[in-house]
């Protein structure tokens, strides 16, 4: 039997045990149906393309493997809500001549959702560098002082987050 098939054995046999479980888990954190059962459907597509079950080992704590899971899903959707929130209170702010169209906001609501991703894989401190460089238009020095490292640090910490834009963008 295929790593592949193992891995699909395993999944549906983590679904059937826990699937109505980790529903009510997310119900309880999300206090919606709907959004609780897209997010663990979510999870075991997650957990259907993880390394954890490509190999031919059973999972030790499969409740705490789907918490993981589930959790990480469930902090992005809250973030994507949050960020979602503050770009429709922006828009109810802008003069009615000024409000972009529908497909404008649409695209730019997106390009949002993926600058926040790729912002979301930067180390902390990566990320903060990144966003006094682009937001404050601080000098490599300035970060440095601000943040109390070298100029080459930063030079390092910049080079990553222009590599992480560049990923994300293939």
């Amino acid at each position: 039997m295929s790593s592949s098939d193992s891995a699909k054995q395993q999944c549906g046999a983590l679904y059937v045990a826990h699937h109505s479980w980790l529903l009510g888990w997310l119900r309880y954190k999300l206090g919606c149906m709907h959004d609780a059962a897209d997010l663990a459907q979510d999870t075991f597509v997650r957990v259907l393309t993880s390394r954890e079950l490509q190999t031919d080992q059973q999972l030790q704590e499969p409740r705490a493997f789907l918490l993981t899971v589930a959790g990480r899903l469930v902090s992005n959707h809250f973030r994507r809500r949050s960020l979602e929130h503050a770009w429709l209170e922006t828009l109810a702010a802008l003069p009615e001549q000024q409000v972009p169209s529908p497909e404008v906001q649409a695209s730019l609501l997106q390009s949002l959702h993926e600058i926040d991703l790729m912002l979301d894989g930067l180390a902390p401190r990566v990320r903060q560098a990144f966003l006094l460089a682009q937001l404050e238009g601080l000098t490599y020095a300035k970060i440095a002082e601000r943040l109390g490292i070298s100029v080459r640090t930063v030079k390092r910490y910049m080079a990553e987050a222009y590599e992480q834009c560049i990923m994300l963008s293939l």
